[in-house]
């Protein structure tokens, strides 16, 4: 057997199949720190991205034989993530009403900013705004798809999109003030 460095997707993909335990190792490794960043993006809970991340790839595995080809192994785990983490924040309500509520927790960032900040930033967003932010602006999804994926309207969407980026613009250029 080829070791499981080497495989192609396809190769790994049928190893997996067969139920190659170092294959499905193999699987999991290569996309569980993306994934696992996705996860938390959409929940902002460690806890729950774990969770999701569990179930996200219990899915895949037991699926992996109607994977059907037609994108990459890493488009078709990260749908399977974000459906996984879409079902588990669906408790709360994915939109934030048009007026502006404040953000919970204050974040001291000091002087600087850089990458952290800016995820710190995003975190602090409200579920919706986030949720659709990430999706959109980080995941490179459509309106069309962000609203097929969370039910709601492509106005709705959109909407969600700007305010995510009036909230973020304020955020930072409050901290650039400081």
């Amino acid at each position: 057997m080829a070791h499981t460095l080497c495989m192609t997707e396809s190769e790994l993909i049928q190893a997996c199949l067969r139920n190659d335990r170092l294959a499905q190792k193999e699987l999991y490794e290569r996309y569980c720190n993306a994934m696992y960043t996705l996860a938390y993006r959409i929940t902002n809970d460690f806890e729950m991205a774990n969770d999701v991340l569990q179930d996200a790839f219990i899915k895949v595995f037991k699926n992996l034989a109607k994977f059907r080809q037609e994108s990459t192994l890493g488009a078709w785990i990260k749908t399977i993530v974000i459906r996984t983490a879409l079902s588990k924040v669906k408790k709360e309500p994915l939109t934030e009403s048009l007026e502006a509520k404040h953000i919970k927790e204050d974040i001291n960032w000091g002087h600087q900013l850089d990458a952290e900040y800016l995820e710190k930033a995003i975190q602090s967003l409200p579920e919706g705004y986030r949720v659709v932010f990430t999706l959109i602006e980080i995941e490179g999804y459509t309106h069309k798809e962000v609203a097929e994926m969370l039910g709601i309207s492509i106005g709705t969407s959109k909407s969600q999109l700007f305010y995510a980026k009036k909230r973020l613009r304020k955020t930072i250029e409050t901290l650039l003030k400081i």
